[in-house]
């Protein structure tokens, strides 16, 4: 194990004081293609579960633009482990400070929220608790339980950050039986040490290997934002190193600046054409499914995501008579 894996306290010390090496971007006018209206429906309700449960959301804590459409869904993301993360990425939204200790009773609130949300599906992520002797793992572990036992029929996804590919970690979160397990690769591998500097792009590949390994026919899923300065060719070589370690599922979507002066800018916006070419490359593949499209995140449409990509494994598995 490597110093920076036993040295949490160091870690966040680095994320605290790393400071965005970005100068203020101009502003912008988003393209006609990511201009929509505000959807119709039970946005309140949501609104008022989530606030009811204490539990925060990447939906808020992300500033993702399909909040309002996936409210008025009553779809919600939870994010777990407090609402404060000990690393910095340059194109995160999410607060970047001493998280508060775990909350004991948040699995039991969480599991409430979902059950009266009345998910068939729901995507646990969290901010990266590299201050707790196990990144928050055990933390997880029993969130998913505590869904599992309390909504029979709730299928979970769970999007941890990297555990520092810790087998103990993703053995713990992996034996909580979750039905998918997503962590992102984020972006290509030049611009990851840049704008992810507490991450590493061989050791995402390397959480979704140790997934596979310990659990063989877990679908395992990934997401890439694009817009950041990438390249056509290293975008396929993402797709392609995913598949490498055995990647089920592809998201695709575009990276929209958090804020002005302290986050990365966005260097393209890709128009819907480009994302449907990059989407055709990855299911040549050989990927389950593949999301591409400009509103396109993680947990978009995740419920419908996983039911495509478990009707496919399960029409591979007939083939292959196993």
């Amino acid at each position: 194990m490597t110093q920076e894996a036993r040295s949490p306290g160091f870690r966040m010390t680095v994320a605290l004081n790393v400071l965005p090496q970005f100068s203020p971007s101009p502003r912008r006018r988003l393209p006609p293609w990511l201009r929509r209206p505000l959807p119709s429906g039970d946005f309140s309700r949501t609104s008022q579960i989530v606030d009811d449960s204490g539990v925060a959301t990447v939906c808020q804590e992300a500033r993702c633009p399909n909040l309002s459409e996936c409210w008025s869904k009553r779809h919600a993301t939870f994010m777990i482990l407090g609402d404060k993360c000990t690393r910095r990425c340059h194109y995160c939204a999410v607060d970047t400070a001493k998280p508060d200790p775990p909350s004991v009773d948040e699995p039991d609130r969480l599991a409430g929220a979902v059950a009266k949300l009345n998910l068939r599906h729901v995507v646990l992520t969290a901010v990266a608790r590299d201050d707790l002797k196990d990144e928050g793992a055990g933390h997880f572990a029993q969130c998913v339980t505590a869904i599992h036992d309390r909504c029979e029929h709730t299928t979970v996804e769970v999007l941890p950050a990297d555990f520092h590919a810790r087998e103990d970690c993703i053995a713990a979160l992996c034996d909580a039986a979750p039905e998918l397990y997503n962590h992102n690769l984020e972006m290509v591998e030049r611009l990851t040490p840049k704008l992810r500097p507490q991450g590493k792009y061989a050791r995402s590949l390397e959480v979704l290997r140790v997934v596979k390994a310990f659990a063989p026919k877990l679908i395992t899923k990934s997401g890439l934002m694009v817009g950041l300065g990438e390249t056509t060719e290293e975008l396929h070589q993402a797709f392609s190193d995913l598949r490498g370690v055995g990647c089920d599922v592809l998201t695709i979507g575009q990276y929209l600046q958090p804020t002005r002066d302290a986050h990365a800018p966005v260097e393209k916006y890709y128009p819907p054409e480009e994302f449907n070419e990059l989407g055709t490359f990855a299911e040549s593949l050989g990927f389950l499914s593949v999301a591409s499209g400009p509103f396109v995140r993680s947990s978009y449409n995740a419920a419908d995501v996983f039911e495509e990509s478990q009707r496919r494994q399960n029409e591979r598995n007939t083939l292959d008579g196993s």
